[in-house]
């Protein structure tokens, strides 16, 4: 007997925006610019790609294309997308840059 199984979307179990920004913060986190990519993906497909794509001003082919796998998105694209999606982004020290710089 064949499993049939069915591609998992994670946009359509983040419906809240404080789950979004932890997504983000998460992936941030990681350093790894195919996770922040990846993150900004689900929260834009979460809110509705197309609505995301018409605020940031691009296409959704320019959407598509930045957020594609593989993709170094560039600062700009970041910026303008985290901006249209009401997510702010921060910075904070490293707590072992600190105490190894102090000694």
């Amino acid at each position: 007997m064949v499993t049939e199984t069915i591609p998992f979307d994670a946009s359509r179990y983040l419906e809240r925006r404080d789950a979004q920004a932890e997504l983000l913060n998460d992936a941030l986190m990681s350093g790894s610019a195919a996770y922040i990519t990846n993150a900004l993906g689900v929260i834009a497909r979460a809110r509705g790609a197309e609505q995301v794509a018409d605020d940031a001003g691009m296409t959704m082919q320019a959407l598509e294309a930045a957020l594609k796998p593989g993709v170094d998105l560039s600062l700009g694209t970041l910026m303008q997308l985290v901006k249209v999606l009401g997510l702010e982004l921060g910075a904070k020290s490293a707590g072992s840059f600190l105490t190894n710089a102090s000694k």
